[in-house]
Formats: C-alpha cells, structure tokens, sequence
C-alpha cells in the first residue's frame, strides 16, 4: 500500500496581535489580527492558498507611503521587506527582483553591475512592490519605464509572469489588466542600459545627499503625502498657506519640506490623519485645487477617534 502524500507545510512565521507600528516609517498603527513573514515565494503561495476568500490581505513592505490607522487591521498582513529579496543579473542589461527589495539596494546592485537608469531609485525610502504598486519616482525619473515584465500573485496563491505593456501606468498610477484586479507585485524582471560603476555609484551618493539636503530624513515620516497636482506642486501650494510647522498634537508639517508630515515624537495615526485633512482642506479653500493622497491608508481608527 502506497504512503499517503505528505501535504507541505508552511516555512514562514505567523505572527498574530502584532503590532504594526514597528513596521512602518511614521512609527505609528495599531496591530493586525495576523501577520505572515513568508519564507519566500513558493511559501508565500502556499499560505494564501490556505486563507479564506474573504480575508482581509494587506502587504507591506518597507512601510513608507503608508498609514495604519490606531485601531489596527482585523486581517492579515503579509511583510515583504528583508524577506521576498531576490536579486540578480539575468543577463547583460537585465536585473531580475523581488518585492521586498529596498529601491536603494536595487540602485546600488545595477550600480555595481554596470546598469544604468535605477540611480534615482537610491531616493526612494520603499520597496520594489510598492514602487511598482504607485509607479514611484523621484528626480525626474520613474520606475515603469524601466520594467519589461512583472510577476503577480494573487489571493489564491497563483502566480503569473505579465508583460509591462498589459498595465495603463501614470503618475503615482498604476491601472490593472481587467482580469488582474485581485493580485500583487511580487517580482519584476528591469531593463537598464550600460554605464560605468564608479559614475553610477558616484550618482547615487549625489542623489542621496541631495534628498537628506531637501527632506526630513531624520524624522519619522512616510514620503510625499500628497501627489503633485497638473502644473503645480503639493509642497509649494502648503507652505503658501503658512502651514510649515503647523501641527496637530505631535503630527506636524516639516519645516524642511512641506509635502511632508513628521511624527515628531508620540504622534498618533489619528493626528496624522487629522492634520493631511487639515492642510487638503486650506489648500483647497485657499487655491481651489483638492490634493491627492500619495499615502495609502489602511485599517480601522480607534472607536470615536474623529477623523
């Protein structure tokens, strides 16, 4: 008689009740019902496949560009950072990464590999899934247009490689084929050009001093939080209406630059939500222009927190 199958087992830890402040930037949220730290991708489809089609699914990866209300996630976060981090070479002007990669160590592995067009990512404070999830940029440049095919996975644990052409990208935008709406970026496979390491690196190390020349790096904070609008920017049109320094509680607008918001010490996600609605709320009183949140919100504020 033939030995029954064995099923296999998950490799990753489950935490659950953690708390989700450690996790992110802005150093504030509340906790998830359940967090995975999956052991790599092949884990990672396992573990979705054994969660129920209603569960709340929630990935983050280095945290930036992220709020997490005070009252938690009733759900299930899977954490990307330091954990899906594959990256290679595939071949001369072809990196192969995953989503949990920080954009700084991507730009500094094309760097070395003599792969130009990834320096601008050395001013993003995320990871590879999230720069794909909001085409992020910075310094004039874009992570799309550099990406020749993805690979997704969805709440069943299938995954999918997808050309780059499939998706409708924009600023801070990213528009999913039809039949994709239920799926993340786990990896993608970049398209560089040849350079010279030492010029590239050297790039890097410029782009990096100009961003801690220009934005509060030494604070807890999550990025731009608001998108820049058509012909204008976020930064100028809050700082027009004197609200530099304004705070509420411990929140409160950089002095340094003003499309950020810095937790200045014992901010709460209440505050911080308070005040990005506070500073729309002038800027659109004040210029008729309504901001875009570049932060994505998730979870649940503490009962009667007014937001």
């Amino acid at each position: 008689m033939m030995a029954a199958m064995q099923q296999p087992q998950l490799r990753g830890e489950i935490r659950n009740h953690e708390p989700l402040a450690g996790y992110t930037t802005w150093r504030v949220g509340g906790e998830a019902r359940e967090l995975y730290r999956p052991a790599d991708l092949d884990d990672l489809s396992l573990f979705l496949s054994q969660l129920s089609d209603t569960e709340e699914i929630h990935f983050i990866g280095l945290g930036s560009n992220l709020l997490v209300r005070d009252g938690g996630v009733d759900g299930t976060v899977i954490l990307t950072h330091g954990l899906l981090g594959q990256i290679e070479q595939m071949d001369e002007n072809r990196i192969y990464v995953e989503a949990g990669v920080t954009s700084a160590k991507l730009s500094r592995f094309a760097a070395r590999a003599g792969l130009s067009g990834a320096q601008f990512l050395s001013g993003i404070p995320g990871t590879v899934g999230g720069a794909l999830t909001m085409n992020a940029g910075c310094f004039g440049s874009e992570i799309w247009p550099l990406v020749e095919s993805v690979k997704t996975i969805n709440r069943h644990g299938v995954m999918v490689t997808r050309n780059a052409a499939e998706y409708e990208v924009g600023y801070r935008s990213v528009k999913w084929p039809q039949d994709a709406q239920d799926e993340w970026f786990v990896a993608a496979t970049l398209k560089l050009e040849k350079g010279e390491p030492e010029a590239l690196l050297a790039e890097n190390r410029s782009l990096l001093e100009k961003r801690g020349a220009t934005q509060p790096t030494q604070l807890p904070n999550a990025g731009s939080v608001f998108r820049n609008p058509e012909n204008s920017f976020a930064a100028r049109l809050i700082e027009s209406c004197d609200l530099k320094g304004h705070c509420i509680g411990k929140a409160c607008v950089s002095e340094k630059h003003a499309n950020f918001i810095i937790n200045s010490g014992g901010a709460t996600a209440t505050e911080i939500e308070q005040l990005m609605e506070y500073v729309a709320a002038q800027v659109e009183q004040t210029h008729g222009v309504k901001l875009e949140r570049e932060v994505r919100v998730i979870g649940q504020p503490v009962s009667g927190d007014a937001l």
